[in-house]
């Protein structure tokens, strides 16, 4: 059994490919197995991945007719064995220092989850971020390391203040993943589907080194012009998610009220995140209305 399982979903994306996959290649741990998933890609990307598994054993490929990141992060569990898993993005690239650092740290402190800080790439430049320190000042830092509490990290799958919702960049043991499936046919995915592991999780750990290295591109989900029609479904997206979590705290019985007071604010907070028109923001506004007053009909049942 090796120790690390890399998640590496695919598509589309052989611009970026090999740099992706030979930082995966450089790492200074090497007890790793990737499992690339390409999703159905139109591009050369699957014969880019084929090239990886004829120079190194380390390296599967598997091939599926497009399921979504979801679909291909549910496949590659599926074919996981290591003692870890963590998830890099097919157009980022991580340090070559990034396995080993995360499994220090995860063996110095026994936590259950770790996740390092990001850098921002965007083109051929490379951006260090300079505000995590004061991001995180509230939390005890004990060089460079932060322990968080559950509720805190449950509740960054709602407002993001601690901005560590996401998959990537985070080595979490296989066993949590017994029994999880990620929600396919959604966006946003990570903030409807990593709370299900911390659940499960006692101790959880960010490391403020920069060891990932996200890519920012022109056309992303996170980068398209504002629209009412988007921002109503960029409001879909986000209920669904935070109805799954109100609805796992509620079965767990964990921090209910707390969770659902979150949710609430975080709704009020919309009102004001989006720039649209007059007519517009009216509209979003009674979207966001009609949601509030559906959960206190549910909440109070």
């Amino acid at each position: 059994m090796v120790k690390v399982n890399i998640g590496v979903p695919v598509y589309n994306v052989e611009e970026y490919l090999r740099q992706c996959l030979n930082s995966i290649m450089e790492q200074t741990f090497t007890d790793f197995e990737v499992i690339m998933v390409d999703d159905g890609s139109t591009d050369n990307s699957f014969s880019i991945c084929q090239e990886y598994v004829a120079k190194d054993n380390r390296f599967k490929l598997i091939h599926q007719e497009n399921k979504g990141l979801a679909g291909a992060r549910n496949t590659c569990i599926k074919n996981m064995h290591g003692e870890f898993i963590t998830w890099i993005d097919s157009d980022d690239v991580v340090d070559n220092n990034y396995l080993e650092r995360l499994l220090e740290v995860q063996a110095e402190t026994g936590a259950d989850i770790v996740k390092c800080a990001k850098k921002h790439i965007r083109g051929n430049n490379v951006y260090y971020i300079t505000n995590y320190d004061n991001l995180y000042k509230m939390y005890e830092n004990n060089n460079q390391v932060i322990n968080f509490q559950k509720l805190d990290i449950l509740l960054d799958a709602i407002d993001s203040h601690l901005a560590i919702v996401e998959f990537w960049g985070t080595l979490i043991p296989r066993r949590l993943y017994k029994g999880i499936s990620i929600s396919q046919g959604v966006i946003y995915e990570d903030q409807g589907n990593k709370f299900k592991l911390y659940l499960q999780s006692k101790k959880n750990i960010l490391l403020l080194e920069q060891l990932y290295g996200y890519r920012i591109r022109e056309g992303s989900i996170m980068r398209r012009q504002s629209s009412l029609e988007k921002e109503l479904d960029d409001l879909q997206f986000y209920t669904y998610n935070w109805d799954k979590l109100v609805y796992y705290a509620d079965v767990s019985n964990y921090n209910v009220e707390k969770i659902r007071e979150t949710y609430i604010e975080k709704l009020n907070d919309l009102y004001t995140d989006v720039n649209l028109g007059e007519e517009d923001n009216k509209i979003y506004r009674e979207a966001i209305n009609k949601q509030k007053q559906k959960l206190q009909r549910y909440w109070n049942m």
